[in-house]
């Protein structure tokens, strides 16, 4: 069976074409730009060099035709008719406390879908399009939708529930969700997996650290807390998020700045984290390189950075009531030598105990970092969202017929 994978952002979609048989990305790409001038389809068959092509695309529907176009082409292409795409898994950011697991879509649950749009307005607008693009191009396809809120639906109330009148969730669903959910899924199985230990018996921190960031507890396989909350905006310092802060604070901003709500929502998801403190880049390989020229808010909002993830992880270990994994993914997780050293440092009296020379040498691949007498293994997986989204595809499918 062959799924493509889409995730569908406001003016992207990432794509990958997966043959379950094989368990092999036959290609993947973006296209980027959707409704502006120049946007951009860039390309990259598994066994041939990346191409990328500029052009005029309107809308989703009209990308994602071009990536079906590419997908058969004769000389970046990997199959050879249309109907060889079985089926279509969709990363949908949202799914409430309706969608505890991924569903086969159909016309009422896509209607459901949009009726959560309250909780995502800034993403799971965006899954519908894709949704409705992939029918428009694939008609008569099977197509899943795979939540990333799904993994922690398993999260007890007293984690979920916020210090707010109780009303208000029974109202409006106002609660903690977390996010990243096949992330945090796959790394801590692969983890399992590394340790050659059943997951059931395992107590872990999954770290998901790229621009959006988050971070998990997982007692045997399990979701326990996670800190992304209603929103992907609570938690961590990222990009350009600002994480956990006194909600108190944008009320004074609010107020001194005289700023509208769509203004707040900017400033406090566009232009707050690591771009806002550092004021050069919501990138963290250009922070580290302004850190290492002597840049003083860059070192500062590195050291923010990491003491943010090591709280929580200081906190996680308490509600675990112990820790056998450390899991660090992501872009930054995975490749960020620094970021890990300088989290993990002063966590041995936590039985968490980074090997320098490990941590430095590691290039990719999962690999573990930790030294070989640390109670707690620290370990760097690479996350591999969409074959998650694709083996949930295709289970659920199978099941369908």
């Amino acid at each position: 069976m062959k799924i493509l994978v889409l995730n569908c952002g406001s003016s992207s979609v990432k794509y990958q074409l997966i043959d379950m048989d094989k368990d092999l990305a036959l290609a993947k790409g973006a296209v980027d730009r959707i409704g502006m001038s120049a946007s951009v389809l860039t390309h990259k068959p598994y066994d041939r060099p990346q191409t990328m092509i500029s052009g005029e695309i309107l809308d989703h529907i009209q990308a994602i035709d071009f990536v079906i176009s590419i997908l058969l082409s004769p000389n970046h292409g990997v199959i050879s008719d249309k109907s060889e795409i079985n089926a279509v898994g969709h990363r949908v950011v949202h799914g409430g406390e309706r969608f505890t697991e991924s569903v086969l879509i159909t016309p009422e649950l896509k209607g459901e879908i949009r009726n959560l749009i309250a909780l995502a307005p800034l993403h799971n607008p965006h899954n519908i399009r894709g949704i409705n693009a992939a029918t428009a191009n694939l008609e008569g396809i099977p197509q899943v939708a795979v939540f990333d809120t799904a993994f922690h639906h398993r999260l007890p109330p007293f984690a979920y529930i916020y210090g707010l009148p109780f009303l208000l969730y029974k109202k409006y669903g106002i609660r903690r969700y977390g996010f990243h959910g096949p992330s945090h899924y796959f790394v801590s199985q692969t983890a399992a997996e590394t340790m050659e230990r059943p997951i059931e018996e395992l107590k872990m921190i999954t770290c998901h650290l790229g621009n959006g960031a988050s971070m998990a507890a997982v007692d045997g396989g399990v979701s326990i807390d996670t800190s992304m909350g209603f929103t992907p905006l609570e938690g961590l310092l990222m990009g350009t998020r600002s994480g956990d802060i006194d909600p108190a604070i944008i009320l004074h901003i609010m107020a001194r700045e005289e700023l509208t709500l769509h203004e707040a929502n900017t400033l406090l998801n566009k232009h707050s984290g690591l771009s806002g403190i550092s004021g050069i880049s919501s990138d963290v390989r250009e922070i580290i390189e302004a850190a290492d020229e002597g840049h003083p808010n860059a070192k500062l909002a590195l050291e923010i950075y990491c003491y943010r993830i090591k709280k929580y992880i200081g906190s996680y270990m308490a509600a675990l009531g112990g820790l056998d994994a450390l899991v660090f993914t992501g872009g930054v997780g995975e490749n960020a030598a620094i970021i890990r050293e300088m989290t993990l440092s002063n966590l041995g009296c936590f039985g968490i105990n980074l090997d320098p020379v490990k941590n430095k040498a590691h290039k990719q691949g999962i690999d573990v970092v930790s030294t070989d007498d640390s109670p707690a293994s620290v370990i760097i997986v690479p996350t591999n969202e969409e074959l998650v989204i694709a083996r949930e595809t295709d289970n659920i499918v199978r099941q369908s017929k």
